[in-house]
């Protein structure tokens, strides 16, 4: 059984208060017009890009991961192997994922210097610290907004989630955008409940009971239109999308060597789902693999967790690779923070945010850049330093989306990225 995180942390339970507070903060802020020009916004949504996020809950260490420092006092016991890329060495406890790495680029030179789970996890979704007087959207949201056609009849932002329960519709991540952009979350992989009509309910009585409702919505909304209504209104046109596109969810018509390929476990069926949602025409899949918060006996849990991502995320490059689906499918493999370089009395290695890494593939990526580094026990940045805001920018850009235009929230400018920061040129194409 997977284990629950090691620091017990608060930030991995969402209370009832927090969640009700959050979305009536969020349903309570009004307003979004348009960051690009309309032709421009079409342009932009006819390339039909795409976005999937890999989040490894808890913190994975960059040391067993992208930046190893074999033979130092913070190395621990893994080597480091060449990829396919010169002179790039990972840890190897990716052999899968060295070979992919023409396609991968990675940013070694990280600092977000925030170690908390909770706010490491805002900062590396939204690009920004949590402010009192402002809740900002996921980048699930917006690129939801942003790149998905107006009729497109699938939720644009899908969060496949390890854990069993929690599945439904999460307004808080979308903030200001509103709850059509929010996301709908897939417990543990699963397709969303009750997507079957009841057999008691024939079809005709099912239409004649939506018409209902809707004209009843209609008339109310006429008179006390509010976010409350709208996100009412909006969960059930987004429950009748998906229920006429359930196919989808349905792993078992992928061939039996897929699922050999991907995995036969959590983490491989759900890149397998995320890789089949995306190709129909979702435009953002997260995909959360859980758990790397190692205060504990870090080296056999990163052999553990690696065992599973190295060769299902390694596939998922060059299955959308072969696809045609990679150039215009940006992939990004992040977590709220790093390890500590220096290992605890409990063989395990605790939060640090000073200096980490992420990795990004696909779309707008140059594959094989290795940007930023650290000194050569792994404690700091000493060259390219670059915190959320730069990743942030250079997401955008990578997409094809100025980075440098506004939200508007109530007529009031908001940058779409952090100002103080630009995008990371070394890495896009």
């Amino acid at each position: 059984m997977k284990p629950f995180y090691a620091c017990n942390s608060p930030e991995h339970a969402v209370s009832r208060r927090r969640f009700l507070v959050g979305s009536a903060t969020t349903l309570g802020l009004a307003g979004f017009q348009g960051m690009l020009a309309p032709a421009n916004a079409e342009a932009i949504r006819r390339q039909d890009k795409r976005v999937l996020v890999i989040f490894l809950a808890g913190g994975a260490s960059q040391l067993e991961t992208w930046d190893p420092k074999p033979g130092t006092n913070t190395g621990g016991p893994f080597q480091a192997i060449p990829t396919s890329v010169p002179g790039v060495h990972i840890s190897e406890l990716l052999p899968y994922t060295a070979q992919q790495m023409h396609r991968i680029a990675l940013v070694r030179g990280l600092n977000t210097a925030q170690d908390d789970h909770g706010e490491g996890a805002y900062i590396m979704q939204t690009g920004r610290r949590r402010m009192p007087a402002e809740r900002f959207p996921h980048l699930g949201s917006v690129a939801a907004k942003l790149l998905a056609a107006d009729d497109n009849p699938l939720p644009g932002y899908i969060h496949i989630s390890p854990r069993g329960n929690g599945g439904g519709f999460n307004r808080n991540d979308s903030a200001f955008l509103g709850p059509r952009y929010a996301s709908v979350t897939l417990a543990d992989g699963n397709p969303p409940a009750n997507l079957l009509r009841p057999p008691t309910l024939t079809e005709l009585a099912d239409s004649q009971r939506n018409d209902i409702r809707n004209r009843v919505n209609g008339r109310f909304l006429q008179t006390r239109r509010s976010a409350d209504t709208e996100a009412y209104t909006n969960s059930f046109a987004q429950a009748e999308q998906i229920m006429s596109r359930r196919e989808l969810f349905d792993l078992s018509r992928e061939p039996m060597h897929f699922h050999d390929r991907y995995g036969r476990h959590d983490f491989g069926r759900h890149c397998l789902l995320a890789r089949r949602l995306l190709e129909n025409g979702v435009t953002f899949v997260k995909v959360t693999h859980s758990n790397y918060d190692t205060h504990h006996e870090n080296f056999d849990f990163h052999i553990e967790q690696l065992g599973e991502f190295d060769r299902t995320y390694a596939t998922l490059i060059d299955d959308l690779a072969q696809r045609g689906m990679l150039d215009r499918t940006l992939v990004i493999v992040m977590a709220e923070f790093g390890r500590t370089p220096t290992i605890n009395r409990n063989y395990g290695r605790d939060h640090w945010s000073r200096a980490w890494s992420v990795a990004v593939a696909g779309c707008g990526v140059r594959g094989g850049a290795c940007v930023g580094r650290t000194n050569d026990n792994g404690t700091a940045v000493v060259d390219r330093q670059v915190n959320g805001g730069h990743l942030f920018h250079t997401y955008f850009r990578a997409l094809g989306l100025d980075s440098r235009r506004n939200h508007y929230h109530d007529g009031r400018p908001i940058p779409m990225a952090d100002p103080q920061a630009d995008a990371i040129q070394e890495v896009l194409a």
